[in-house]
């Protein structure tokens, strides 16, 4: 069965002047505001794109990686996944580095890093952007 997950920007004026809201619709969990200084410079209080793609990369990478773990009969305790995104205006969005910290009993690092180098490649945000420099860095907690 498939699902469709819906979020709605609503934006008002110019782009380097406007700004924006998010709305999760179909989780109904935030509404963040959004706009292009945030994007171009950074922001400790607005969120961006690459801050949301961030977060789907990050939630989509930590299933994937645990059902690769557990399919290997090796279920993990805990997975903590966090994907930087960057963006560079003019160019666009550039790459995801995937920073993971996983703790998984019995599970030797080699095989660790076999699995967590699948799920970066299996996971199906990563593959809608296959367009992206991503990279990996995982550990064993």
């Amino acid at each position: 069965m498939a699902v469709t997950s819906e979020a709605t920007t609503v934006w008002n004026g110019t782009l380097f002047e406007g700004s924006g809201a998010v709305t999760l619709d179909s989780s109904k969990g935030a509404s963040l505001p959004v706009d292009w200084k945030a994007r171009s410079e950074g922001s400790a209080s607005v969120t961006t794109p690459e801050e949301l793609l961030g977060a789907a990369h990050a939630a989509c990478y930590s299933m994937a990686f645990s059902n690769a773990l557990t399919e290997n009969g090796t279920p993990p305790e805990r997975v903590q996944t966090t994907a930087a995104v960057t963006f560079q205006p003019g160019t666009g969005i550039t790459s995801s580095h995937l920073l993971v910290s996983a703790v998984v009993p019995g599970l030797d690092e080699e095989t660790f890093e076999r699995i967590a180098e699948d799920a970066k490649v299996n996971c199906p945000v990563s593959q809608a952007l296959t367009g992206i420099t991503i990279t990996l860095e995982a550990s064993l907690a």
